[in-house]
This record gives structure tokens, C-alpha cells and sequence, in this order.
């Protein structure tokens, strides 16, 4: 009988969503949950759906649950620090970042994460390999390279800041633009 239950509130919360309703959403994850305590996929949405709505403390509540839970997941380390850098708890999403990667080295938005609560303690030059190891990892996404840039910036390396722009005008020229907007670094033509 549970199977049933569980899947007709799963139906009614995706209708829910296509009809913007989430709270009807959540109220069908946390029956889902009545049925079945400990559901992943359960707490996986809620956790979701809390963070949307703006309750950044219930959803990181429930991906602490998570994270005890099935600690081997990746993805759900890199969700708690994301909400814990975006609450303002860098220290803590350090480890949740550093987590995420332990378990998946390939996890370039964890090393992001990691590099910007890195930055906002004022630990720019650790932040520096991280953001390497993310340009590494997603070579074609103009977020890595950017902060790289005024990492560099911020530790007075100008030959650096000129290299990542130059890197980032071959294929985000807009992007390199605004770094000599900001950074007030034209470099020369040379190919990077």
C-alpha cells in the first residue's frame, strides 16, 4: 500500500511544481517522508524546495540529515556548502567543499565554492590553486578564470592577471573586457 501512497504524492508534487505551487510540493515530500523516514529522494527535494523558498536554515537542516545519511554523495557535501557560503558560514562550507571533493576530485564546483569562501576569510593565496584546479577541470567556464584573475590581482601579480585575460579573450571577450575594466590591465596581444 505504501508504493502506492508514495507514488501518488510524488505525481501530485511534480503537478504542483508545473503549476508553481510549491508548497503543496512540500507538503507532498513530507508525507513521502511520514511513509517512508529517511527517504533520500525525499529529503533530496525538500532540502531543494526549502532553499528556493528562501528557508536557507530548514534546507540546510535537512542536507546535514543527508550528508549523515549517505555521506558518500557528492553532490548533496556541495548543496549544504553552497548554503552555508551563501548564509555567510564560510569556515563551515569549507569542509562541506572540501567533503564534496574528497569524494569527487572531478567536482569543479565544489573547488569553485571552496575558492570563493576562501576569498571571502581573506585567504587569497589559497584560493589561488583552487581556482587553478577549477580552470583545470572546466577550462572553458569564464567564472574560474575571472575570480583567478582577481586573485592575482589582489596579490599585485600583473604578468598572471594579464595572462588570464588574454586567456579569457580567446573565448569569453567580454568577460576579459570587464577584467581590464576593473583590474585597469590592458596586456598586449601575445598569445597566451
Amino acid at each position: 500500500m505504501s508504493f502506492f501512497s508514495v507514488w501518488y504524492q510524488k505525481q501530485i508534487a511534480i503537478a504542483a511544481l508545473l503549476f508553481k505551487k510549491p508548497e503543496i510540493a512540500i507538503s507532498c515530500w513530507a508525507r513521502i517522508l511520514e511513509i517512508r523516514p529517511g527517504d533520500t529522494q525525499a529529503l533530496s527535494a525538500l532540502a531543494h524546495l526549502h532553499a528556493e523558498q528562501g528557508h536557507k536554515a530548514k534546507a540546510m537542516s535537512i542536507l546535514e540529515q543527508l550528508v549523515k545519511q549517505a555521506p558518500q554523495l557528492s553532490f548533496n557535501w556541495f548543496n549544504l556548502g553552497f548554503l552555508q557560503q551563501e548564509s555567510d558560514q564560510h569556515e563551515l562550507a569549507l569542509h562541506s567543499f572540501d567533503q564534496a571533493i574528497t569524494r569527487d576530485e572531478k567536482s569543479d564546483r565544489a573547488f569553485y565554492g571552496k575558492a570563493l569562501s576562501l576569498i571571502k576569510l581573506g585567504r587569497v593565496e589559497e584560493a589561488v590553486p583552487v581556482l587553478i584546479k577549477n580552470t583545470e577541470l572546466q577550462p572553458m567556464s569564464p567564472y574560474g578564470w575571472y575570480q583567478l584573475a582577481h586573485a592575482y590581482h589582489r596579490l599585485d601579480e600583473k604578468d598572471r592577471v594579464a595572462k588570464v585575460i588574454r586567456r579569457l579573450a580567446a573565448f569569453e571577450p567580454e568577460v576579459a573586457w570587464q577584467l581590464e575594466r576593473e583590474t585597469g590591465l590592458i596586456p598586449n596581444s601575445a598569445k597566451f
